[in-house]
């Protein structure tokens, strides 16, 4: 049993939209409440209100809630390329100081940061504190001059680097910003296998096709105008697949009007966004990744542990690492014409289509609460 102080762990990932890095955070602070409660004392920092539907999740597990200012997140501009900078200008001058007094007064010893990380990065420049700092480096990092600068300087005051795939782990030791004993390797806590358990319950309607399911917000980052175009061409193949897509966003008055262009109302469905996507993976066949970038895909991982067949562009920066030479789905040209279309057909005359499903299973436990937790642990130590 252990007799020593906790030591407190402080999240930082002040986020505008529902984006992988939101639920990747919130995972990784309950896996560490979770299961090492009794070292840890861990807190989300609720820098404007962007946690503030997930309070009765972050009480369940013995996660606290630190409200850094006001609860001003439903009025941030949160689409475009400008409109969301603003919003990152606005949220770093107003918690200036109040993270400034929160740091200096609650002293954690860790505050793990996830995004608008150039705020805790800047305050560590300027003041001593006791707190370790680790920067958590995803997605699909631009490394300009800038960007590349910062790192930098906060090089040596930093803690521990990670990154959520090994391809993005390998890319950054090849740029020479950090040092190399201070990156790890640490895979997000994706599956939440209480959701997986509460989803046996439902049901949909199951359409008379089988189902090629695709899912995340309706952007330019998702390419479903060319997941769409190719589905059209493989629909000359077979015609024994429709195509459902799940989410919504700034695209989908231009995808429904390809759709009608194409004559695929009645095969491609639009259905939205949903609160249980694992309902949907369910009735499923295929996952489809079309993605222009991507961390890793977090409904590669769910749909490959709900026993769908994964199909991915080869984009950067993750999918690659799960699909590992087709051995757990299979790879198709990122924005290719006619690559994803002939990855379908492929699949249709593939006899090793359940040896490929095991190994995704497989290798989707790598991605539970409880293995990220055992990584975390070791990066805290």
């Amino acid at each position: 049993m252990n007799t020593k102080p906790k030591k407190k762990v402080f999240y930082w990932s002040p986020c505008l939209n529902k984006v992988g890095t939101v639920i990747s955070t919130k995972n990784s602070a309950i896996a560490l409440a979770k299961y090492k409660k009794e070292f840890f004392d861990v807190s989300i920092l609720n820098v404007c209100g962007e946690w503030n539907e997930y309070l009765d999740e972050f009480k369940k597990y013995e996660v606290n809630v630190i409200n850094l200012t006001l609860s001003y997140h439903s009025y941030l501009p949160k689409t475009g390329f400008l409109k969301s900078r603003f919003s990152y200008i606005i949220i770093f001058l107003i918690s200036f100081f109040p993270l400034l007094f929160c740091l200096k007064k609650q002293k954690p010893d860790f505050i793990i940061m996830h995004l608008i990380t150039s705020l805790p990065l800047f305050l560590m420049r300027i003041f001593k504190f006791n707190t370790k700092f680790i920067l958590r480096i995803s997605g699909f990092p631009k490394f300009n001059f800038i960007r590349r600068f910062f790192w930098k300087v906060s090089n040596k005051d930093l803690f521990k680097i990670t990154c959520p795939t090994e391809e993005l782990l390998y890319k950054i030791k090849n740029e020479n910003i950090f040092y190399i004993d201070k990156l790890y390797f640490l895979q997000d806590a994706i599956l939440n296998l209480d959701n997986f358990k509460k989803s046996e319950k439902f049901k949909i309607k199951k359409l008379e096709k089988k189902i090629i399911l695709s899912a995340g917000r309706l952007t330019h980052q998702k390419n479903y105008k060319y997941l769409i175009n190719e589905y059209s061409k493989f629909l000359k193949y077979s015609n024994d697949f429709d195509l459902v897509i799940l989410g919504d966003g700034e695209e989908k008055k231009n995808l429904s009007d390809l759709i009608n262009k194409l004559n695929l109302k009645d095969r491609v469905h639009l259905i939205g966004r949903v609160s249980n996507v694992y309902d949907y993976m369910q009735n499923s066949d295929i996952f489809v990744l079309s993605s222009l970038w991507e961390e890793l895909g977090f409904v590669i991982v769910e749909s490959a542990f709900k026993n769908l067949f994964i199909i991915s562009s080869n984009c950067p920066n993750g999918p690659k690492d799960f699909i590992e030479d087709n051995n757990c789905g299979i790879l198709f040209e990122s924005n290719k014409k006619d690559s994803l279309k002939e990855a379908l057909v492929n699949f249709d005359k593939s006899k090793d289509i359940l040896n490929k499903k095991i190994n995704a299973k497989k290798k989707s436990l790598n991605y539970s609460k409880f293995r990220h937790h055992l990584k975390l642990y070791k990066v805290l130590s």
